[in-house]
């Protein structure tokens, strides 16, 4: 649950205009559309707004993390959100840049809409004036015939403009090709916004700006069924140090589910960005005033061997995603794991789940400790072993190991147990 100083970091009655430029100052707008027609539109009075997130997974990840800390932005500034599962759009997945999905069945979506939905809803408010409303697009979609949507939606896009869309582009261009199921997903993601705009007189579309094409085809149905305008918001896409933005086509998807990506696994991706991507990772995932960020940006240039800016990162993120609680037991673990805390002081849960992401073996108690350590890849041989043993290198749930013939005689809660050589290079036991 994200923390509650999080959720009313802001004024209600602060103007669009400031969050505008609080969010331009934390780099959270790539794309839009008219910045001038949507200050005015902000500053007229509440505008009700949407981000959509289709069930293709069982869970969220930290690409739709961003997504989710400008929904509770701009809802703090006073706006009104929807929160859209797409119960429809997820039977069909928008097309990948170079492979067809593979079609999840109903029964599958149908599970994943409900646990995206309720992950969704730990960040935004569902009281007040401004309520959040959590809505499905299956709700409209599966009482339509094929023939209405021919004719009442598919009529207004143009095959040309259709093919120029850059993730039908690339699919046209690969090997992979494109069927008509992903070919219509645009058709179908303008529907929604068309949908929204009639039933909530939703103006605003959010999205990453790799969904640029899919946002805009609302956008165009709007304006040419309604005649009226309406308004897309895209944020810039996050990457890691090789440019590959996070998400679970890339297969490196940080995810906002403890069963998928630990709590211990989350907070530790957190306390290992990179300098030079710490400070605008700050911006972007935290509700941490300028001042503040201003701070550590000092902090991180004067002092970077201390990491103050990537452990404040991990302590909000992990905090606003997890607990404050969940937080501070994933920092004890860190802490446990690499001699400055006790390992037996721990709960079950977290020490299995920080363990299971260290290089592991299975061993018995009495097993000679040189043989774990080659197993395990601490060292590449025995003679390794043993010379690192006498160098006073190597240490037994964080007790120094000093005689070569040494036996695992140490289990933590009968289950575990930790190697580690030198300061920084841990391997996990498990026991039985």
């Amino acid at each position: 649950m994200p923390s509650s100083s999080a959720l009313t970091a802001q004024s209600n009655d602060s103007s669009f205009s400031e969050t505008w430029d609080e969010l331009k100052w934390r780099g959270l707008i790539a794309l839009s559309t008219d910045e001038a027609e949507l200050r005015k539109a902000f500053n007229s009075g509440t505008v009700t707004y949407y981000c959509g997130f289709d069930p293709t997974a069982p869970s969220l990840h930290l690409g739709n993390l961003v997504q989710l800390l400008v929904m509770r932005r701009l809802q703090l500034a006073g706006h009104k959100p929807l929160l859209l599962i797409g119960g429809a759009t997820g039977l069909i997945g928008d097309p990948k840049p170079n492979a067809e999905r593979t079609l999840n069945t109903k029964e599958t979506v149908s599970e994943w809409v409900a646990r995206l939905g309720e992950q969704g809803k730990r960040f935004l408010s569902f009281e007040g004036a401004n309520a959040a409303e959590l809505v499905n697009n299956l709700d409209w979609t599966e009482p339509m015939s094929s023939i209405d949507f021919l004719r009442d939606i598919g009529k207004h896009f143009r095959v040309g403009k259709m093919l120029s869309k850059d993730a039908v582009s690339a699919r046209l261009n690969s090997d992979a090709g494109i069927s008509f199921t992903e070919f219509s997903y645009q058709i179908l993601q303008g529907m929604d916004f068309l949908e929204l705009y009639r039933r909530n007189n939703c103006t605003l579309q959010i999205g990453g700006s790799d969904q640029w094409g899919n946002l805009t085809s609302g956008t165009d149905l709007i304006h040419k069924v309604e005649g009226k305008s309406a308004h897309i918001l895209a944020t810039p896409l996050i990457t890691d140090s090789e440019g590959k933005k996070f998400g679970k086509s890339e297969g490196n998807a940080i995810w906002l589910d403890s069963e998928l990506t630990s709590t211990y696994a989350f907070y530790q991706f957190w306390l290992n960005v990179e300098d030079a991507n710490a400070i605008n990772l700050l911006r972007v995932f935290t509700f941490l005033s300028r001042a503040e960020i201003e701070e550590l940006e000092k902090q991180l240039s004067a002092e970077p061997h201390l990491r103050a800016a990537q452990k404040r990162l991990a302590l909000e993120v992990t905090s606003l995603v997890h607990s404050t609680e969940a937080a501070e037991a994933a920092i004890a673990a860190s802490q446990a794991l690499f001699g400055q805390g006790e390992l037996e002081l721990l709960d079950r849960v977290t020490l299995a789940s920080a363990l299971q992401e260290l290089p592991n073996a299975k061993a018995k108690l009495g097993a000679n400790l040189t043989d774990l350590l080659v197993e395990t890849g601490l060292v590449a041989s025995l003679s390794a072993a043993r010379r690192a043993i006498a160098e006073g290198g190597v240490y037994l749930n964080n007790n120094k190991v000093t005689d070569e013939s040494a036996t695992l005689d140490q289990a933590i809660l009968g289950e575990f147990a930790v190697l580690r050589r030198g300061k920084k290079t841990l391997a996990a036991l498990f026991i039985g």
